[in-house]
């Protein structure tokens, strides 16, 4: 009797512990198992802003509208009905009616030279995205630069970045860019381009300094330093790339106000003074003569830039929100 009793404890000691241990390790295969999930579904930043920027309809409308103006503007030279300076409507120009009025093979009609207004306007937004690309890069190259001085290094170059920054804030930047293009004798393309990329510097400079600055005491900078790794090191592979997204996303903000203020330029005749090159506010500034007769040829060009502008910034407030950790849900 003994001996059964004992065996049977035993056996029962032992068959719980199989019991526990089995409970054990389903437990330990579960959490493995969610936590291989959870490494599956894991995205990166960029691709989680992704899924959430395809399913917003406010991004997908920038998206369409800045795409098609991008594309119209790169085959700008194929798809344009006539020769943008091509005088066929020159017969027709008469003191008493200036302006051709739409008729079949010319939609839209002429402009007071005699010239196709739609191949212009075809024609003009090649210039609109040079002008406004190249303006927001220039400024998010100067920008990077002083941003990256100063949020890396710290100390007297950040004061005297910053202060230098403040100076240009404090102008209104339209009045800046009318300033800047009036300096030269000859107004041209490019003065459009170097006055507006000089007023987007210090956007660009004080937004990535305060990105460096911010990450500047996070958890792998520390990390670095502490392994002895080298201030440039740091700031180049650590503390740059992950600074870099805010100012992404500020340049297709920026270059919304690129192609506004470019337009201001060339309405104000600062811009390039040959009208043989078709350019958006160019032209909306030479309709200006004819606006109380004929508004259509001033509203046109003006539509094209309320529409472009509206693009770019519908896009990059869809992009800031999906990037912004605030923002998630």
């Amino acid at each position: 009797m003994t001996e059964r009793s004992t065996s049977h404890t035993a056996g029962g000691g032992e068959s719980s512990r199989h019991g526990l241990g089995g409970r054990k390790k389903a437990r330990i295969d579960s959490l493995a198992e969610a936590g291989a999930l959870s490494e599956e579904q894991g995205v990166s930043l960029w691709r989680s802003a992704w899924r959430r920027l395809r399913r917003d309809p406010v991004f997908l409308m920038g998206l369409v509208v800045t795409g098609l103006f991008v594309i119209v503007a790169i085959i700008a030279p194929w798809i344009t009905p006539h020769d943008p300076t091509a005088r066929l409507l020159i017969d027709q120009v008469t003191p008493a009616t200036p302006i051709p009025e739409p008729q079949p093979g010319h939609p839209l009609g002429g402009d007071n030279a005699g010239r196709d207004l739609l191949s212009r306007l075809v024609a003009g937004s090649r210039q609109t995205l040079i002008v406004g690309v190249l303006a927001t890069l220039g400024g998010l190259t100067g920008g990077m630069i002083l941003g990256t001085i100063a949020g890396g290094l710290g100390g007297w170059a950040d004061t005297a970045v910053m202060r230098v920054v403040d100076v240009m804030l404090s102008i209104p930047s339209l009045l800046m860019a009318f300033s800047i293009a009036a300096l030269f004798a000859r107004p041209s393309q490019w003065t459009v381009i170097l006055a507006i990329a000089i007023i987007q510097v210090p956007i660009f400079a004080r937004l990535l300094r305060g990105s460096m600055m911010a990450q500047r005491h996070s958890d792998h900078v520390l990390a670095a330093r502490a392994l002895g790794v080298r201030r440039p090191a740091i700031v180049f592979r650590h503390m740059l790339p992950n600074s870099i997204g805010p100012v992404i996303v500020q340049g297709t903000l920026v270059l919304a106000v690129s192609i506004i203020d470019a337009a201001a330029l060339s309405f104000l005749g600062l811009g390039n003074p040959n009208d043989a090159v078709p350019e958006w506010g160019q032209m909306l500034g030479k309709a200006q003569v004819f606006f109380d007769s004929y508004p259509h040829i001033a509203v046109y060009p003006a539509l094209c830039i309320i529409v472009v502008a509206l693009g770019f910034t519908l896009m990059g407030e869809s992009l800031r929100e999906a990037l912004d950790p605030k923002s998630r849900r």
